[in-house]
């Protein structure tokens, strides 16, 4: 497939993946059930995520991702270090309460965002790694880590 027929592909999905969460939202809109509400919510959040993920292949497929600018180097550094401390304190209080909850739906719920956190943590980890030791977060860098830490299925 060629670059620009992946480009398009990627174009159709992002509207397929909009089209899903507000289909998502509009469905829950007046229901009452906050847990059918919620869950279908998070559906919606999940479409979200994977037109943001389309996004970056598509700029995988466009252009060469520009250096981080030496004036937001600094910024960038001190918020994705913030940013993990709170991604550790997460993952320190699901755990703690998946070890405490009986209902198994709502451990299995709790679960999977100890999941998500522990998978944020380890890639946020390994950004500012990168950023830091090369002073330039590269495509490679990124690509590395979404492969062993953010999709660890594959």
């Amino acid at each position: 497939m060629l670059k620009e027929e992946k480009i398009e592909f990627y174009k159709k999905q992002i509207k397929l993946e909009k089209r899903i969460g507000e289909t998502a939202e509009n469905s829950v809109k007046n229901v009452k059930n906050e847990l059918i509400k919620e869950l279908i919510h998070s559906i919606a959040l999940d479409s979200k995520k994977h037109a943001s993920i389309i996004n970056s292949l598509i700029a995988m497929n466009s252009s060469t991702q520009p250096f981080i600018e030496e004036e937001k180097y600094d910024e960038l550094v001190k918020n994705i270090e913030e940013h993990i401390k709170l991604e550790l304190e997460a993952i320190k209080t699901y755990k703690a309460l998946i070890d405490q909850v009986e209902n198994e739906e709502e451990k299995m719920l709790l679960q999977a965002i100890h999941q998500d956190e522990l998978r944020h943590h380890t890639l946020l980890k390994k950004i500012l790694r990168s950023i830091i030791e090369t002073e330039a977060l590269t495509q490679d860098d990124v690509w590395d880590s979404i492969k062993e830490d953010f999709l660890p299925q594959f």
